[in-house]
């Protein structure tokens, strides 16, 4: 089994967010997760949802502040395992190229 999850986990304030943003991401170093932040959230692989729950949780605690906006996105692929690589993969490959519009 494959989890794939969106985790956003943000402080509501008018100020920058950045730092409380850093400490949910680094919550999740102690769980056994794989993922990467992009500007929009942070993307989360692993083969146990039981782990992926307890990761987005240590992450959403981990922000100090009086209130917090958690958001999960969840594709539980139980039938085959697979991974976010390859699903970015299996778009580029319908698109005949990069699915980005920057060379990198």
């Amino acid at each position: 089994m494959t989890v794939i999850a969106l985790l956003s986990v943000a402080p509501v304030v008018e100020d920058s967010m950045s730092g409380e943003i850093a400490k949910a991401v680094d919550a999740l170093e102690a769980y056994d997760v794989e993922y990467e932040t992009n500007p929009m959230g942070t993307v989360i692989e692993t083969d146990d949802i039981g782990e992926l729950f307890a990761a987005a949780q240590a992450a959403h605690e981990a922000v100090d502040h009086d209130r917090v906006s958690t958001v999960l996105k969840i594709d539980d692929k139980r039938n085959r395992d697979t991974n976010a690589a390859a699903k970015v993969e299996a778009v580029e490959e319908h698109l005949g190229r990069a699915a980005r519009n920057k060379d990198e």
